[in-house]
């Protein structure tokens, strides 16, 4: 899963971006509102956690913008400030939760659970291709009913082509999505990752799902039954 953190402390940026990083989600950071804005209307994010205090424009503003633009993704918005007229601004402007910081981080996590668990309440949170399975509310992994331990990038990856199952997925939309804006578009990291959830997911079994489209990218799909 994506997530867009938009925070100008880059110390606070930073710690909350290690720990969800760790938890296994793609984190894009912005530091002001309007280029989370303009993040938001490039990128699908399943989720915004948003301070309310930014150096060009409020997070209340933000929220706004992004539901008058008709976008639904939830949006967690978080402050130093803990009075009941500024929560009540930003969940009448559009935002899903509200947590005060400073925060303990356990709790942080469990609020940005809760709030992709009601994202997906109308839809199931497994993804599946032949007997491999990605549960996006816990992060487990399994193939053939065995559980599967991935790194955070590992499993950043194996979504996103679990999310594009059947379609091609070029290189550089890997590393857009899972390494972010900053990535060297010369690198070979995502054939090395590949590398490695196929040792782990395609190997062991004898049924692969892991297809290299040369010249292009990659494409997970189930084989065809003959």
């Amino acid at each position: 899963m994506r997530l867009l953190l938009v925070e100008d402390q880059p110390k606070v940026a930073g710690f909350i971006r290690r720990g969800l990083e760790e938890e296994h989600y793609a984190v894009d950071v912005a530091s002001k509102g309007r280029d989370a804005l303009d993040l938001a209307f490039v990128q699908t994010y399943d989720l915004i956690i948003l301070d309310l205090m930014l150096p060009d424009m409020s997070g209340i503003d933000v929220c706004r913008e992004l539901r008058q633009q008709g976008m639904a993704v939830p949006v967690l918005m978080l402050t130093a400030r803990d009075a009941l007229d500024d929560k009540v601004s930003g969940l009448d402007a559009g935002a899903d939760d509200y947590l005060t910081k400073p925060f303990a981080f356990p709790e942080f996590l469990a609020r940005v659970r809760a709030l992709l668990r009601r994202r997906d309440d109308v839809k199931s949170t497994k993804l599946q291709i032949a007997d491999l399975v990605l549960d996006t509310a816990t992060h487990d992994v399994t193939r053939g009913g065995m559980p599967i331990q991935l790194a955070s990038k590992e499993y950043a990856v194996l979504e996103y082509l679990m999310r594009h199952a059947g379609r091609v997925v070029t290189r550089t939309m890997m590393l857009e999505a899972v390494w972010g804006y900053d990535f060297d578009p010369g690198s070979n990291v995502v054939d090395v990752y590949i590398r490695y959830l196929r040792r782990k997911l395609d190997d062991p079994f004898p049924v692969k799902v892991f297809e290299t489209i040369r010249g292009t990218g990659y494409r997970l799909r189930a084989p065809r039954v003959s």
